[in-house]
């Protein structure tokens, strides 16, 4: 049986959205739907519970999305496992694409749906950024950034040996090498973006922070073990990474000189949330989570 894990920490906003997507067309016998309120304050469990017998609504006092995660597992009754942010919608038939991928394909371990970010209602500094942010090689190829991930029971038991970080979904990516992943784009995932600069802003700010605190667990995990080279099905590919750089810039420039106006955002951006993040890497906060209002308003 199918299984997806739900964490949610005051989503009561949104989840319905995403509830009601994977619940409809879906046969009565699946998916398995585990919600793990977690540390809610609002009528997030309310919510999800009356979706009916189908969602399993489980409450914890701690906000932590790690907790949530694991004792998600702890509940769920199957795999493949798909674990999936409350904010996203994904569909049933998405759900089905995934799970069929990693069935066809011994090899995968892990897969992605294709991602689709609406920009209406954003201002447009943000529509600039995400132009230039979804053609980048690592955001195209990437598990990241898409609110889902489906995995095997081995890719599970991948992700499960990460400590708690920051950056879970980009840690969970480069968990595996690029012949044990795939983006998936027949199932198609919608992330709501932020629609004003500040918030976009914000999120930029604790995307460089949770960066910062993946890079020095992958450092530390090299010092512990300099030669050990990674193993397919085995440890996380640890020198991996989703850094872009100036010659992905130019790159992209080259091939779409159009887009010269959103790759100069997207540097102003860059250089913001590198500046906004140096207090908190500085002192390690490395759990206060800069949350986006804006793109949970209908």
């Amino acid at each position: 049986m199918t299984s997806i894990v739900i964490p949610a920490h005051n989503e009561g906003r949104v989840i319905g959205r995403l509830l009601d997507a994977l619940l409809a067309d879906a046969s009565a016998s699946g998916p398995d739907i585990v919600v793990v309120c977690n540390g809610c304050t609002d009528d997030t469990a309310r919510v999800a519970g009356e979706r009916g017998d189908r969602v399993r609504v489980v409450e914890i006092p701690t906000p932590s999305k790690h907790r949530a995660l694991r004792v998600g597992d702890e509940h769920a009754r199957g795999f493949p496992r798909l674990y999936v942010d409350a904010d996203v919608v994904v569909g049933a038939a998405d759900v089905g694409a995934l799970v069929g991928a990693l069935d066809r394909s011994p090899e995968l371990l892990a897969a992605a749906p294709g991602r689709d970010i609406p920009l209406g209602g954003c201002a447009w500094p943000v529509r600039a950024y995400y132009r230039v942010w979804q053609r980048l090689p690592a955001v195209r190829e990437g598990l990241f950034g898409r609110g889902v991930i489906a995995v095997t029971e081995a890719g599970h038991a991948r992700i499960a040996a990460l400590p708690p970080l920051m950056a879970d979904d980009l840690a969970a990516s480069l968990a595996f090498g690029p012949g044990e992943r795939r983006v998936v784009e027949e199932a198609r995932v919608v992330v709501r973006p932020p629609r004003t600069w500040s918030d976009l802003i914000r999120r930029r700010v604790r995307a460089a922070t949770s960066s910062a605190e993946f890079e020095r667990f992958q450092a530390a995990r090299q010092a512990e073990a300099p030669e050990a080279a990674p193993e397919q099905g085995s440890e996380p590919v640890s020198e991996q990474t989703a850094r872009t750089g100036t010659a992905d810039l130019r790159a992209l420039l080259w091939a779409r000189p159009a887009l010269l106006p959103g790759v100069v955002v997207f540097v102003v951006a860059a250089l913001a949330a590198r500046r906004g993040s140096r207090k908190a890497i500085r002192d390690r906060d490395f759990s206060t989570w800069l949350r986006d209002e804006s793109s949970r308003q209908d």
